[in-house]
């Protein structure tokens, strides 16, 4: 099939947009009250065990938090968390929001992909438990590491990969960048990025280089269990981390989705992508609110919600049907 192409004219009288949170949101914990409350998102942790074959509805609702961190563990725990707030968010608003459409970070965009109808749940977990699992091998294969740098643009981050032979990782908000690279490279671009004039170089405790080259084995692998996978064109616009731009057909959607795993996560663009298409409102669907605090430092006058637990979706209720 050809390019899913949603221009403009298509959404500019939508004004919501569904985010979903990536890998460290997760706690113990997470979905656990919804799935008593809501029938339906009981369902998808009853699927999810069925599916990866342990309890992972178990792992979610008592942890212990080392294992649930875990990155094959991690990623399908977050993705049926987050699809279980969207599922508790639909029942709750339904008919209400108007969506100009949905994005994710990292793996995050896998749910963004399920909700928009371009995988299935089942296919979306299997997903999530193999991409966990080769970005582990691909941690274990190289010792990388990662700094998040607060108050220095791209232009002179530029300069400073280029220095230190790090990569750009998530490009957060204009104020906070992440670099990925080699352990070693990562202690002198933090050194760097001080001298250069950034405000705070804080390393982050994580078990590789995400989103840099060292995760190229991981790319190679997914390609391959991708290969197997049914991919539908998106319902709604789902903006691509790779692109900043809405993921086009099947196939392009396949490639971008293989390229995120060793390329920059481009929020900044993608937040703008949903300001210019009119969103106002933006709804945090899962674990934490790390997005949330990434996106009011990119658009300041949009309304930000969230839904991890039934009191967060009782407030992002209210919030919307009050308008």
């Amino acid at each position: 099939m050809g390019s899913n192409s949603f221009g403009m004219g298509d959404i500019i009288m939508s004004k919501s947009a569904i985010v979903f949170a990536g890998q460290g949101a997760q706690a113990v914990g997470m979905g656990k009250d919804l799935a008593e409350a809501y029938p339906d998102c009981a369902v998808l942790f009853k699927k999810a065990d069925e599916v990866l074959g342990f309890s992972l509805s178990k792992l979610c609702f008592e942890g212990p938090i080392e294992e649930l961190t875990k990155s094959n563990n991690c990623q399908p725990a977050i993705f049926v968390a987050s699809i279980a707030c969207l599922k508790a968010l639909e029942k709750e608003t339904a008919g209400k929001l108007d969506l100009a459409g949905t994005a994710g970070l990292s793996l995050g965009e896998w749910s963004a992909l399920c909700m928009a109808g371009v995988i299935n749940f089942e296919d979306g977990l299997r997903i999530m438990q193999a991409r966990g699992q080769y970005m582990q091998e691909a941690c274990q294969e190289n010792a990388g590491g990662m700094v998040s740098i607060i108050g220095l643009g791209v232009d002179k981050l530029k300069d400073v990969c280029v220095a230190t032979g790090v990569e750009m990782a998530n490009i957060n908000s204009p104020e906070q960048i992440v670099l990925s690279g080699e352990k070693e490279k990562i202690k002198q671009a933090e050194a760097a990025a001080i001298a250069a004039g950034a405000k705070k170089a804080i390393v982050l405790n994580v078990a590789g280089a995400f989103h840099s080259k060292l995760m190229s084995s991981a790319a190679v692998k997914l390609e391959k269990f991708l290969g197997g996978i049914v991919m539908n064109s998106p319902k709604i616009p789902v903006i691509s981390n790779f692109t900043g731009k809405p993921h086009g057909s099947q196939d392009e959607i396949k490639k971008a989705m293989i390229s995120q795993v060793t390329g920059s996560v481009q929020w900044v663009s993608t937040v703008e992508w949903f300001r210019t298409a009119g969103v106002t409102r933006y709804i945090e669907a899962g674990p934490g609110k790390v997005l949330s605090g990434l996106i009011k430092r990119i658009d300041k006058a949009s309304a930000i919600n969230n839904v991890q637990d039934a009191v967060s979706l009782k407030e992002t209720v209210a919030s919307v049907t009050a308008v």
